[in-house]
């Protein structure tokens, strides 16, 4: 009996041994697992890296010089027969735009035969002028010589009859009345004749400046490029919108039709707002994402700040006071053209070995920053001193450690 109960004895202190190991266990086990839970929401790690402090803005791609192509000043309603594409890369004396010339060399012909005209009556002119101006001294010399001869027939005065000398008196006094006559008519004819002349060669250079202008527009009716460039055609109104010429337009005599910039001078012009431009100065690296080469990102620097703030009308009311700025880009690309725009972030400094943070990390709780550390199985709440702030990163001065994870997303919210 005795053995018995010692016997039982043993086998229940090995079934309380095992209790308490397998109790064991599973609190082990169950600290492991919860040890190794994984966080609810997206983490992040802490790091340590260089810390741009940048601002943003947007800009525009202009050029500092530019040749423009236009319409013909002197020539009439203009249309487009040809004209070369948007961004069609151009050479010395390639075509960019060439108009419809048949109204211009009807024109031309006109002035032509107006000119020969004007040629052929000018000699005219001039043959009746030497023909009348001949006449016109055969007369005069003839009544020279009617006057010297009734002097000569009133000399005989003392040797003839009283009445035959008051007949040559008279004769006399007649002569000399046609021999001023014809001088004064002499003049007159001379006169007149020059004005016609005159006027015949007047009309003739009007004709001739007429063909010459007319020259001039047909050999402009095709504008060809003066230098090297990308052909960037402007835009006019069709009916109710806005659109760049293409052939079939009409164009009004010295309308602009394309510019042509100079690629060395293609700068981003931008507007930067008061408050930004004390953190702004000349030769400081920007980089610039423009809209219409999304596939490239260019860098490059602050040639030149304005320095009087100008009113930006576009921004809206109540309007605004900023200053322009000029940016070089160290790259170039024949999609890069003016009137295109982008984003352009100007690094104003650069911090080394900073802690940084995503600013999706960072939360506002109860007037401070906060950040949720993860912690063994758990968030835990701390508050950070952020020491700067730079589009989507931020400087942490104190809170949070390299190495450490944080949550992207409350995780104390009920969502």
């Amino acid at each position: 009996m005795i053995q018995r109960f010692h016997r039982l004895s043993i086998q229940g202190k090995g079934m309380i041994v095992a209790i308490v190991l397998l109790t064991g266990s599973g609190v082990v086990l169950g600290a492991v697992r919860l040890a190794k839970r994984t966080p609810t929401v997206p983490t992040i790690e802490v790091k340590r890296e260089e810390f741009l402090d940048s601002t943003q803005f947007r800009g525009e791609v202009k050029a500092l010089k530019s040749v423009t192509i236009s319409a013909p000043a002197e020539a009439g309603d203009l249309q487009i027969v040809k004209v070369s594409p948007e961004g069609t890369a151009v050479k010395p004396g390639d075509m960019v735009v060439e108009f419809d010339k048949t109204k211009t060399e009807q024109e031309l012909a006109q002035f032509q035969s107006s000119l020969k005209s004007a040629e052929a009556e000018i000699g005219q002119a001039r043959a009746q002028a030497r023909l009348a101006e001949e006449e016109d001294k055969t007369a005069v010399l003839k009544a020279g010589y009617d006057v010297e001869s009734a002097k000569l027939e009133a000399s005989k005065q003392e040797i003839v009859s009283k009445i035959e000398g008051e007949e040559a008196g008279l004769k006399l006094a007649d002569a000399e009345q046609k021999l001023r006559e014809a001088q004064t008519k002499e003049k007159s004819d001379k006169t007149l004749n020059q004005a016609t002349v005159e006027s015949k060669e007047q009309a003739s250079k009007k004709a001739q400046y007429d063909v010459e202008r007319a020259n001039r527009a047909l050999a402009q009716m095709t504008q060809r490029a003066p230098s090297a460039g990308t052909i960037s055609l402007l835009q006019h109104w069709s009916g109710s919108n806005m659109t760049a010429y293409r052939p079939g337009d009409r164009a009004w005599p010295g309308a602009a039709i394309a510019e042509l910039p100079d690629a060395t001078t293609l700068r981003i012009s931008a507007r930067v707002d008061e408050t930004e431009r004390g953190r702004l100065a000349a030769k400081q690296p920007v980089t610039v994402q423009l809209n219409a080469i999304p596939d490239r990102q260019f860098t490059g620097h602050i040639e030149q700040i304005g320095a009087i703030a100008s009113l930006d009308f576009s921004s809206g009311w109540p309007i605004t006071r900023n200053f322009i700025l000029e940016i070089v880009l160290d790259q170039s690309d024949p999609r890069f053209k003016p009137g295109i725009t982008g984003q352009v972030t100007v690094i104003v400094e650069r911090v080394p070995n900073a802690v940084t943070l995503p600013a999706q990390a960072v939360f506002q709780k109860s007037g401070q920053n906060v950040a949720y550390v993860w912690r063994g199985a758990q968030f835990e709440e701390r508050s950070i001193e952020v020491r700067r702030r730079s589009g989507d990163r931020i400087m942490i001065a104190k809170g949070v450690s390299p190495g450490e994870q944080v949550a992207l997303k409350d995780p104390t919210s009920k969502e």
